[in-house]
């Protein structure tokens, strides 16, 4: 195909009369500097920050992991004083109910107290024993406690410890007055070891049964059975468990 010259003359002088008409800007060299400069500045402020930084983390890391020098170490928590042994606690007194119900239309009943230790107050009798502990009987008809006018510890005599053979084999007839030959009356027994019960056998043939009780702990022990008034004791007599009489008592007449 044969170039067609006159068709290149034209574009040539077309191109010649553009850029005539807006000529080329130069370019910005100095603003491009310029900038360049300002982001290098930047950029070494910046790595500047971030290496003191990690100079103030470590530093920080190091003053948190080192341990407190002697003169600064936390007060040690004192130890607690060693507890003192427990005080031993005082013996209290041990009560058993012997017997109680209803006579001559009267509530009575009877009690043991055993006191380990003689209670403050308490005086002995002139010509009792010493002892170390107080046994009392606790007889009650129709509210009253026989023989309260000899004060608190009237019923009561003083024993050695838990096991005292000395009130062993007692037995008497108590009541509020003219000492128990009428009225409603109380007849309270202080057994040998082997008795389980007794029987209080009326003149009229009233039979009157009472179990032996004994205080816990110790080796005291009662039975007790009412007598009502205007009522002769024909008998008393006293049984082991296998039923076998024990005593055979006819001096309460």
């Amino acid at each position: 195909m044969t170039p067609d010259h006159g068709q290149e003359d034209w574009a040539r002088a077309a191109f010649a009369r553009s850029r005539e008409a807006y000529p080329s800007s130069r370019a910005p060299v100095d603003r491009i500097l310029t900038v360049a400069r300002a982001r290098r500045k930047r950029r070494r402020v910046a790595a500047a920050v971030a290496s003191a930084a990690c100079v103030v983390g470590i530093g920080l890391s190091v003053t948190f992991l080192t341990p407190p020098p002697a003169s600064v170490a936390p007060a040690r928590r004192p130890s607690p004083p060693a507890s003192s042994p427990a005080a031993t606690p005082t013996p209290r007194t041990v009560g058993v109910r012997v017997g109680g119900g209803k006579t001559d239309g009267k509530r009575w009943s009877v009690a043991l107290e055993f006191h380990p230790t003689l209670p403050k107050g308490y005086a002995p009798p002139p010509h009792g024993g010493p002892g170390t502990s107080l046994l009392c009987q606790r007889m009650y008809i129709g509210g009253v406690r026989v023989d309260h006018q000899g004060g608190p510890w009237s019923d009561c005599q003083p024993v050695t410890g838990t096991n005292d053979p000395g009130p062993a084999g007692e037995m008497g007839l108590w009541g509020l007055h003219d000492k128990g030959a009428d009225g409603t009356r109380l007849m309270v027994a202080n057994p040998e070891p082997e008795v389980a019960y007794g029987v209080v056998t009326l003149t009229n043939g009233t039979q009157i049964k009472a179990t032996t009780v004994t205080v816990p702990g110790t080796s005291y022990r009662a039975w007790a059975a009412p007598v009502p008034d205007g009522q002769t004791i024909a008998v008393v007599d006293q049984y082991d468990n296998h039923h076998h009489r024990l005593t055979h008592d006819t001096n309460w007449h």
